[in-house]
């Protein structure tokens, strides 16, 4: 991989992980509102050292060793840092339960925003979604017995399962996240401690940082460009929760290039399940691209809203 290769790959990382943390931004926001200048500076300094270092740095050695389980743990740190080309293809021939899990898994998150999460209407098309929202399960329901179906004619057992695990995974992290933000309303309002509070955060944070890491593998295999590209994201949106978080919600479409991102990078690493060549550089250019596009359309609005309060 040449520079600019690594240079684009980690700015499509960085931006990634910064648009799909937007949500977890935000609940970190409302959150440290109601804690002492002490505790959020600690949220923003030694919090990083577990949300950058621990959770973003072990969650990509963790899925890639359950993917590739024959090295070892010894054997996956190994090849996590080799240069070798034969051990990069090793891997990506034996990643195949990793991509097919992960597309499952980007793609159900991103019609589960389109069917059954409230949102600012982006596209045509999306209001319509919005109306359908029984609809949802239904569709996922087909789409993984269409997956399967395909992974069951090319008789390979483990794409079988891994479209399963993707699926288990996107109910099950969701299911934490749904618990969550209930439980979110009750700690505004509640005389829980600081470090309780912290505590609620980084759990929190961690839930949502799965997201970054499982599309991250779209991107690249290379587990130091994944290291370096999400914890650039994960510092500079910690950054942004405490000093210009209101600014960023004002920016009405940066949900909705995450969810395009998501779903774009959740069908290349579908595809590539398969065998389909995917160059590398599809994954950052689209997510730049796309990102690029809702964060334009929100500009422009927000610049026509700011003329009409002024008129």
């Amino acid at each position: 991989m040449n520079f600019l290769a690594i240079i684009l790959t980690v700015l499509g990382l960085s931006v990634f992980e910064i648009i799909t943390s937007i949500d977890n931004a935000i609940i970190n926001a409302e959150v440290l509102s109601t804690m002492g200048k002490k505790a959020r500076r600690w949220f923003l300094t030694f919090g990083i050292l577990f949300s950058v270092f621990l959770v973003r740095g072990i969650l990509p050695f963790l899925i890639l060793y359950a993917a590739t389980p024959q090295l070892g743990i010894m054997g996956t740190l190994t090849v996590a840092f080799s240069n070798s080309p034969e051990v990069a293809e090793t891997v990506k021939n034996s990643s195949h339960v990793l991509l097919i899990a992960g597309g499952i898994f980007l793609i159900f998150l991103f019609f589960h925003w389109l069917f059954l999460e409230p949102k600012n209407f982006g596209i045509r098309g999306e209001r319509f979604f919005q109306a359908q929202g029984a609809w949802f399960f239904a569709t996922v329901s087909v789409l993984l017995t269409v997956i399967v179906w395909y992974a069951f004619q090319k008789e390979e057992p483990l794409l079988e399962f891994g479209a399963v695990v993707g699926s288990t995974a996107f109910f099950i992290i969701h299911g934490f996240r749904q618990y969550a933000e209930d439980q979110e309303k009750k700690l505004l309002s509640s005389g829980m401690s600081d470090i309780s509070k912290i505590a609620y955060l980084e759990v929190l944070d961690a839930s949502f940082s799965i997201d970054g890491v499982v599309g991250a593998f779209a991107f690249t295999f290379a587990i130091p460009l994944i290291l370096i590209g999400n914890g650039l994201g994960a510092i500079i949106l910690r950054q942004l929760t405490v000093s210009n978080i209101e600014r960023i919600k004002k920016y009405a479409y940066l949900k909705n290039g995450a969810m395009y991102s998501i779903l774009v990078l959740g069908i290349i690493m579908l595809l590539d399940s398969f065998g389909v060549e995917i160059p590398a550089w599809i994954s950052p250019v689209a997510t730049l691209l796309t990102v690029g596009y809702f964060f334009n359309k929100s500009r422009i609005e927000l610049k026509d809203i700011q003329k009409t309060l002024k008129v």
